[in-house]
């Protein structure tokens, strides 16, 4: 009697064992399709309305947990260039956790090896292969930028004709610098070139070149090397009308400091938390008064702001730290106090007074945004719908698409041997086998 109640109970064990095994089978499949969504979502920018990434709608509309969703996204897109390992977890033949591990280190070179591994070893296996790899990828990582610091070198010197030879190697992010500043000087020149003179044939590449490194030493002797004070380094000087901020339609100017003009919403943004001087002019433009500089959020309210809102009030937004936002713009007559403030990160302050969403205070004391179309934009988004058996739908669209999933189909052929992680590294990995 006892053994017969003990081979009863084993195989109604061993029977929900294999259940729990081929529903899991079917989620990897129903994952794999997810991660498909996402990757399509993703790169056609679905996101794009009012959030700043693909993560972040993730974490707002399904409720993932941001680490969470930022693990989607990421594996999503390295799915979309791994083809093999796409189609095994399509196929249930290997789990999210052992997917989500190989594409921290797979490559279109090295995923064919990598799904081996995942088809052979447990998660467990695959976790401390993928450490080890990344082990190794840091080390030649490490090797090569220690070859590229040696490497660094300039070279400047005289050739008989009078003019200067200059050869050099750099960093890679010495040498990206270097180009960006190359490019920002060759632009501030050849920018006023064209404005004074727009029929002139342009000089050639090279010659551009020559004359914006020319302007870059000349900066730097002129302001001295010392980069400055922080705070005078970056500011942003704006000059707008005061008619231009109560109504973006107004004639009137609204420039930076070295006459750009940028959009009236852009000032209107920037004037919501800034430093503030009211200057007077005559008929003629000439200055008459200048008033003392003020901040438009004094100190002590911004910093009851920040202890309030805890960073950016959005939707679905994660950021700590923000601007402060006149819900009625106090150019409009708005009062800066707390009823009428809150916080806005920069991406989303920048929507709210450039790309036409709307943010209000409830009668409540609660805020509502909405979509430039005029949609509210809820806190917390509705669930959706779902059949009155996930399971069986999941089941369904697995079947009608073909695969036949059991109890075994995402087990591994490990036999419980052993696993020497550094002998799987040098036959696994690309540089182990070159030394």
């Amino acid at each position: 009697m006892d053994i017969f109640t003990t081979d009863a109970r084993t195989a109604d064990l061993n029977q929900l064992g294999d259940e729990i095994a081929e529903l899991s089978a079917h989620l990897e499949a129903a994952i794999a399709r997810l991660l498909d969504l996402i990757r399509e979502f993703d790169a056609r920018e679905g996101w794009g309305n009012g959030f700043r990434s693909c993560a972040a709608w993730l974490s707002w509309r399904v409720g993932y947990a941001p680490g969470a969703a930022r693990e989607h996204v990421r594996v999503a897109r390295a799915l979309g260039t791994l083809p093999l390992l796409s189609q095994a977890l399509a196929r249930g033949e290997l789990s999210y956790a052992k997917v989500r591990e190989l594409t921290r280190v797979a490559t279109p070179e090295t995923e064919e090896r990598l799904l081996a591994v995942g088809r052979t070893g447990t998660a467990e296996h695959v976790e401390r292969i993928v450490r080890g790899w990344r082990r190794m990828d840091r080390k030649a990582e490490a090797q090569e930028a220690a070859r590229h610091h040696t490497a660094r070198a300039l070279h400047v010197y005289q050739d008989e004709d009078g003019t200067v030879r200059i050869r050099g190697r750099l960093a890679p992010e010495v040498g990206a610098l270097l180009v960006k500043a190359l490019e920002a000087a060759r632009e501030s020149l050849y920018q006023r070139r064209r404005e004074e003179a727009p029929n002139a044939d342009p000089p050639t590449m090279e010659q551009q070149q020559a004359d914006a490194l020319a302007l870059l030493a000349e900066t730097a002797l002129h302001q001295g090397i010392d980069p400055g004070v922080p705070g005078e380094r970056y500011q942003v000087v704006v000059h707008v009308d005061a008619a231009v901020l109560v109504d973006a339609d107004q004639t009137g100017q609204s420039v930076l400091e070295d006459g750009m003009r940028v959009p009236a919403g852009t000032s209107q943004r920037l004037a919501c938390d800034a430093t503030r001087v009211v200057m007077r002019h005559d008929a003629e433009g000439r200055v008459t008064d200048v008033g003392a500089r003020t901040r438009t959020i004094p100190p002590a309210i911004r910093r009851a702001l920040q202890y309030r809102d805890h960073g950016c009030r959005f939707p679905g937004c994660s950021v700590r730290f923000g601007q402060g936002h006149h819900i009625r713009h106090w150019a409009h007559g708005g009062p800066t106090t707390l009823s009428n403030l809150t916080m806005l990160c920069r991406r989303h302050h920048r929507a709210v007074h450039e790309e036409g969403y709307q943010v209000e205070r409830q009668p409540d004391g609660e805020l509502q945004f909405r979509r430039p179309n005029g949609w509210v934009i809820p806190e917390v988004p509705r669930s959706p719908d779902l059949p009155a058996d996930p399971l069986a739908a999941i089941r369904a669209w697995n079947e009608e698409n073909g695969l036949a999933l059991n109890a075994r189909t995402t087990m591994p052929s490990w036999l419980g041997e052993r696993l020497d992680v550094g002998y799987a590294i040098d036959v696994l990995h690309p540089m182990a086998r070159q030394r």
